[in-house]
């Protein structure tokens, strides 16, 4: 497919800023639109998405905004609490990484009650972090001082793996608590076991590094992706430390990977950001071809739905979606 057909936006939002990340929570939020955050410059923005696709009454895309979260620094990378949930009584629970190498743990229940929370330890750029996402009582998060870190709520530092070059990606299984996926930049991606910190299983991504960007698949784990230089892999975790898959994506290095969480075989992966506008293809596994190419002004961030085959990209001053038709 050529760069001609990129497919504009099936819904756009506007943002006062340029938007540096976003983050669809993965986790249901009790009611029928879904948890969707941005992080700017200087700020986090929390709001509730409802698609067409959800609701027959919702013209393309009702977004609304539930807080701002003041942010002394730009948002480099956010993760979402299991807490977060609008039923009951309201939370809203997140984390980000900024440039001071400091977390910070943002509190609401969208009333009185607003914290932040800062947890100190890495010594350089944080890449990624997450949530442990059966009870959400931990953060994991990797970082350019090749560690990884485990946090509690308190914001106590509670282990540290060591790694042998940048952290880059860190995702959590989803029912097993003890078991997390850490991926380094020179190529390797370790499988480790929380309770011995050691690692169990280890994948390589051959001699196309760096990598990138790295993502387990949380619908069926045996498989992980990621991208290094021009091209996505995959690898199944079963069969080889190796990928079973390869193939040249974005014509000037890939930067982000992200399963879908609606189906297995979906996938998303995004150019490098810094040209006029970045790529967004999304690629099926049974398709030699990307499915879908989008294009978005200067885009960062990549982030996919809960439950609907759509995936979200910030921009400047607005936030992108696209529709995967199946």
């Amino acid at each position: 497919m050529q760069e001609d057909s990129a497919h504009s936006p099936s819904y756009t939002v506007p943002c006062e800023d340029y938007v540096h990340v976003v983050e669809f929570s993965p986790f249901s939020s009790g009611v029928p639109a879904s948890l969707l955050a941005y992080g700017g410059n200087q700020y986090v923005v929390v709001g509730t998405c409802l698609f067409q696709e959800e609701d027959m009454e919702v013209e393309g895309v009702e977004f609304n905004v539930l807080r701002a979260f003041h942010h002394e620094l730009r948002v480099d990378s956010l993760a979402w609490s299991p807490e977060s949930r609008l039923d009951r009584v309201p939370t809203i629970r997140l984390c980000t990484a900024a440039a001071d190498r400091k977390l910070r743990l943002l509190t609401s229940d969208l009333q009185e009650r607003h914290e932040v929370k800062v947890m100190e330890g890495h010594t350089s750029y944080i890449n990624h972090l997450v949530f442990e996402p059966t009870e959400g009582k931990q953060v994991a998060s990797v970082s350019d001082d090749h560690t990884c870190r485990l946090w509690d709520l308190e914001g106590n530092e509670t282990a540290v793996l060591r790694l042998r070059s940048p952290g880059i990606s860190v995702c959590w299984h989803p029912e097993e608590m003890f078991k997390l996926m850490v991926a380094e930049k020179k190529g390797t991606i370790r499988f480790y076991d929380l309770v011995t910190q050691q690692a169990i299983l280890s994948l390589d991504c051959g001699h196309c590094g760096p990598l990138m960007s790295a993502d387990w698949c949380l619908t069926n784990t045996i498989k992980v992706g990621g991208v290094a230089g021009n091209d996505w892999l995959i690898w199944d975790i079963t069969r080889s430390s190796y990928p079973q898959e390869k193939r040249p994506a974005h014509k000037d290095k890939a930067r982000l990977f992200k399963w879908s969480l609606a189906n297995e075989n979906l996938f998303a992966t995004t150019g490098c950001p810094g040209k006029i506008s970045s790529q967004l293809f999304i690629h099926h596994l049974g398709h030699p071809q990307p499915v879908m190419i989008g294009s978005s002004a200067v885009g960062s961030g990549l982030s996919w739905h809960r439950t609907l085959p759509l995936c979200a990209v910030g921009s400047d001053r607005k936030l992108c979606f696209w529709m995967t038709e199946m």
